[in-house]
Order: C-alpha cells, then structure tokens, then sequence
C-alpha cells in the first residue's frame, strides 16, 4: 500500500525571514543532503490534503475551532501569574492544542505537566540540547527512519540489544537522545497530527543491560509519554525481543495506565505481526522492509539537528517565573524563599499544581 500521507520532494534551500514553528530567530530550515535524499525536518511544508483530513476527523481541527481555541487557550495562561510561555507564538500554542483535540483546558493542563516534569526531572532537562549529547548519537542506537509510516507518523527506532554498549552510553543518555528526537518532531506540524511509533529493537538484550533498568527509571518513562510530552504516540513496538526483556518489562507494568498499554505491541521475530502495524515500504530491510533510502545513521541525525540548537536553547529558556519548587511524586519540596516571600528552586520557573494526568484521548 503507497503512503498517502508522502508529499513530492521540493527544493527547500530557500531561505525564509522566520520560520513560524520556531520559537528562536532561526531564518532557515533544516535540511542535509545525503546522496540523492535530502533530509530534512518538515516545518513549513503544506499539509497534504489526507493529513488535513486526519486533523478535522481526530482532532477537531477547523480554522474557526483553531481560532476559538487558541484564544480561549491564552486567556487561561494569561490568568496565571506563574507560568511565563510564549502566548504569542500561535505555533507554539497548537502543539499543545493538537494533542489535546483543541481542548482548552487540556492544553493548559499539559503545558503545566510539561513544565512540571521538566522541574522534576532537572538533572535531565537542563541545558538539554544535540551540541550536549553527542554521545549517544555516535553510538548509533537511536535513529528516525527517514520516510514516514502508511499513517503518516514518524518512526523512532531505539535499539537496546546487542548494539548498545552500556558501559560506554549510559540509559539516561538514550532517553536524553530520545527525547532531543521527540522534540525536534514536535514543531513538525505533520507529527503534531499524525503522531509516531516507536520501535524497541532488543535483540541480543544481555542481562548486564537489564540491570541498568530501574522502576524509577521506568516511572519517569511512562509519565514522560502518558502525561508529559506533546505528542501523540500512536504505537510503541517491541521486536526481536528474548525471553529475558520480560523482566525489564515488569519495571514499567505498575506505572501503565490502560491507554498506553493498550498500544504497545510485542512482535519478536513475528514480522507478519509487524506489517499489520507499520507496513514494509516505511521499514528497512533488516526489518523484511522494502524502504528505498538508505539507513540515516545517528551521526547524520546529530549533524541535522545542530542546525537548531539554537532553537533547543531558546526552548530551554521559553518558560521563566519568579518561583520554582522541587516536584515529587506526591507534590512538591519546599527549596526556599526569595526575597518576597515566595519559594523558589532550581531552574527558574514555578508551576502550583502537581500530581495531575491527561484524560483526553490523544
């Protein structure tokens, strides 16, 4: 089945006075030439006429709807003396608004559980950016498949198997990279919409490796995808898994609410299980795939995602306030008071409320 959702190639080395997708001063887009394939991130590309489509039918997405709601959007962080975000970037605001189906007060839920677990999970997020993390880009276990799903959605494939040197890059460092990813798709207005899969290659998973995982590592995991990231994961796919990857499985049970669960697929070695999912012209051929481009290795990922680190920068620094508390799990610790009165922490913003989770279908 042809991909509905891939548009014609297009020139794309013009140069534009600002990208609306990017909240930095960034005046071009991204893209690298690879041989015959120019890799890109897809940021002011027209919407094909089928992904429009999917926008109305999932996410209720009309040009008055997108009015009404944006505007209703900004008056509630308006009324938040906290939480300082860019309310002006209209860009900015739907990504918040697409996942949450143009629902107001979703959006302004999720835009606080973001900031939130940014807080709460500081020793990971600050300073985050691709200039930071070589590392794991190197390593080559983490990559974007270059051309999209049947579905239109983009494809993460996370390889902690026999490739992964854990010694040499750590599991944080592979969340650190995924999340770089996760965020680079974001400002795609196409992967607001359509969503991503995520495919979790465990071959050769030796028991070493299974002892890097965690339950608090796996708690900050799941509450990253269920409550915390602006992004609709459509699928998350375990291939070529052994019998040992049950036992880091057991980690993240107890934190799986039905929704996510719901959505994630064991294959192993079942590859007639995986084309009912992700079908073989989107798949490399180490997956029985017939994908006509070759594989984008990590290093060619980092070298395009340089190219807005400046955007990552202002992203890390898009939300600022007067107080910031340290959150845990069951609320928040008191760091200290400034000099007014109110507390503060660590990384610049405050958000009051904690503990909430998302009910909107995504």
């Amino acid at each position: 089945m042809d991909n509905l959702f891939t548009r014609p190639e297009k020139e794309f080395s013009k140069v534009f006075e600002r990208c609306e997708a990017f909240l930095s001063d960034l005046d071009k887009l991204p893209c690298l030439q690879i041989g015959d394939f120019k890799l890109r991130l897809e940021l002011d590309d027209d919407l094909s006429p089928e992904m429009l489509e999917v926008a109305v039918k999932e996410l209720r997405e009309t040009p008055e709807q997108q009015e009404k709601s944006i505007a209703e959007l900004k008056e509630l962080l308006e009324k938040d003396n906290d939480l300082k975000v860019p309310i002006d970037n209209k860009a900015w605001l739907i990504r918040f608004l697409r996942p949450t189906k143009y629902y107001p007060e979703s959006a302004y839920k999720l835009i606080k559980q973001y900031y939130q677990f940014k807080v709460k999970h500081s020793n990971i997020y600050d300073g985050l950016s691709p200039k930071t993390e070589k590392n794991i880009f190197d390593h080559d276990i983490l990559h974007v498949l270059p051309k999209r799903d049947q579905g239109g959605r983009r494809i993460l494939v996370i390889e902690l198997g026999k490739k992964w040197k854990h010694k040499k890059c750590s599991l944080d460092e592979v969340y650190k990279g995924a999340v770089i990813f996760l965020e680079a798709a974001i400002m795609e207005p196409a992967t607001q919409i359509a969503g991503a899969q995520v495919i979790f290659d465990m071959d050769g998973l030796s028991l070493q490796q299974t002892w890097q995982f965690s339950p608090p590592f796996a708690k900050r995991i799941v509450d990253w995808l269920q409550d915390s990231v602006p992004a609709r994961i459509k699928g998350i796919h375990i291939v070529n898994q052994p019998i040992l990857f049950n036992v880091v499985f057991n980690f993240f049970k107890p934190f799986l609410r039905e929704k996510l669960r719901s959505r994630i697929v064991f294959h192993g070695t079942d590859r007639a299980s995986l084309y009912k999912q992700l079908y073989q012209p989107c798949l490399p051929e180490c997956y029985g795939g017939t994908l006509d481009v070759p594989r984008i290795t990590g290093p060619q990922w980092h070298e395009l995602l340089l190219t807005v680190e400046k955007e990552f920068d202002d992203s890390n620094n898009e939300c600022d306030a007067d107080v910031v508390v340290e959150m845990l799990d069951d609320g928040f610790k008191v760091e200290g008071l400034d000099k007014t009165g109110k507390l503060y922490g660590e990384s610049g913003f405050v958000i009051k409320e904690c503990g909430e989770s998302l009910d909107e279908e995504c």
